[in-house]
């Protein structure tokens, strides 16, 4: 008699294979480099440009501006790391470019991120799913998302291990946790978005220690930096959010989004030399649409997830916490890594988590097939030192990547409200007694009680990570 291999393991060869893509994808961009001397799509397409996303803000970490010349939406932590980890005497340079070859500190403090995070998101993830854990843990540590983040320089390299820290197995004290989001927040200000995912669960205290230690780190880095009030910032976080404007067919390199497509749809850039006039106007209707839908499903797998918390993991709820808040702005495709963690946090069970997963490694794959090339650009590599012509073109993943973040969204949506529609079919409205930690829907609730004619069950210590 054949015996069904364990759930745990079903699959798992699935998830190897498509982690062995994603090392495909690294070797070809090796292969690539060394064969053309800069890095191919879907790399930025800037070769010029390696680690600028960290140089060109640091000066501003040395002379004030940052807020009324510079109108940065980061809040003032940033800056106060990056004057940290910087040698000020090289910013007297008129071009940050320049700035590289004197000021190497920020180039070895986001590489030693890159591995510290490699490292916690194998412990994370190896913890989680064991043996599945590696692959997942590859995916998130060397794949796309990451490594895109790497090569710009972006402060979302310290959110991600943040957000780790905030959200994950690993601290066990709550305000340690409540710690890292506030520096998450101060990283990223969308993330604010996560620190209400605990009141789905009616955990006030943790929001209310997230938003604490949130508000605790903005006043004492505005006091350190001396720039960066809170009129400022708000005006300049207005003033961003007043809409992401793409002008050329290179704004929809490695969108997060389908914003800049939507802009670029409706904006006067002539459009027939990549689709015809039809599909441009069936694009500009389906697109906002389903866009539209999708934050509609989110909205309404949040609200499932209130009426029966203890039928969501944790993790999900602040998944849709985060996929809401990105999905109403373009933040860059590297802010997808936040939202895969949560992903990859889910178990191999259910055709939606499983199809989920699945998306998230094809996000990983650093491998682009494009549809036809642009006119070559002479660069000066960075990173080979050498003039090189680079070649780039519209990509076909450039336009499917948010498609697939979306669908993910919708996956993991449905699922929520499916398993709180079951979990109410099995148990129904009263006698909740296994969620009796919780705090009353309202004053003077009843509180649950235990099942008649059993035994009184030991209350559980809840140590989920919100």
């Amino acid at each position: 008699m054949n015996k069904s291999r364990p759930t745990s393991a079903r699959g798992m060869w699935l998830e190897y294979g498509l982690a062995f893509l994603i090392l495909c994808g690294l070797l070809n961009t090796f292969v690539f480099f060394f064969s053309n001397g800069y890095l191919p799509q879907p790399w930025f397409y800037e070769p010029s440009g390696t680690f600028m996303d960290w140089y060109s803000l640091t000066i501003w970490a040395h002379k004030p501006g940052a807020f009324e010349v510079e109108r940065t939406i980061y809040p003032p932590l940033s800056f106060v790391i990056m004057r940290i980890f910087s040698f000020a005497e090289c910013y007297h340079y008129t071009r940050s470019e320049e700035v590289r070859s004197c000021d190497w500190v920020g180039v070895v403090f986001f590489t030693a991120l890159l591995l510290v995070n490699a490292v916690l998101t194998f412990i994370v993830m190896v913890k989680l799913h064991g043996r599945r854990g590696w692959p997942r843990a590859f995916a998130l540590s060397f794949g796309l998302p990451m490594l895109y983040a790497y090569e710009r320089g972006n402060l979302v390299l310290l959110c991600y291990l943040n957000v780790l820290l905030a959200f994950g197995p690993l601290l066990r004290s709550a305000r340690l946790r409540w710690l890292a989001a506030g520096f998450g927040v101060n990283l990223k200000v969308y993330l604010i978005a996560a620190v209400f995912a605990p009141l789905l669960r009616r955990r006030w205290i943790a929001t209310e220690g997230m938003i604490l230690a949130s508000v605790a780190v903005y006043f004492l880095t505005w006091a350190v930096l001396q720039d960066g009030s809170p009129q400022q910032l708000l005006r300049n976080l207005s003033d961003y959010s007043s809409g992401f404007s793409a002008s050329a067919v290179l704004d929809l390199w490695y969108p997060a989004t389908y914003i800049p497509l939507i802009t670029l749809l409706k904006s006067d850039f002539p459009l027939n030399s990549i689709v015809d006039g039809r599909t441009a106007d069936t694009l500009a209707l389906v697109v906002p649409l389903f866009i539209h839908a999708t934050q509609g499903v989110i909205l309404s797998a949040a609200v499932a997830s209130w009426l029966r918390p203890e039928a969501v993991a944790p993790n999900r709820m602040v998944y849709l916490a985060l996929a809401l808040a990105l999905s109403a702005s373009e933040a860059g495709g590297y802010t997808e890594i936040l939202l895969l963690l949560f992903v990859f946090m889910e178990p191999w069970r259910g055709l939606p988590c499983k199809i989920a997963i699945v998306l998230a490694f094809v996000l990983c794959i650093p491998y682009d097939y494009v549809l036809g090339f642009l006119p070559g650009l002479l660069r000066t590599s960075y990173l080979s030192g050498r003039d090189v012509i680079a070649q780039y073109g519209v990509g076909v993943m450039s336009l499917l990547r948010p498609g697939l973040v979306l669908i993910i969204a919708n996956l993991l949506g449905g699922a929520t409200i499916a398993d709180v529609w079951r979990d109410i079919k099995q148990q129904g409205w009263q006698g909740r007694w296994r969620f009796r930690g919780d705090w009353p829907l309202w004053p003077g609730a009843r509180p649950p009680s235990p099942p008649t004619g059993q035994p009184l069950p030991a209350r559980v210590e809840d140590r989920s990570s919100l």
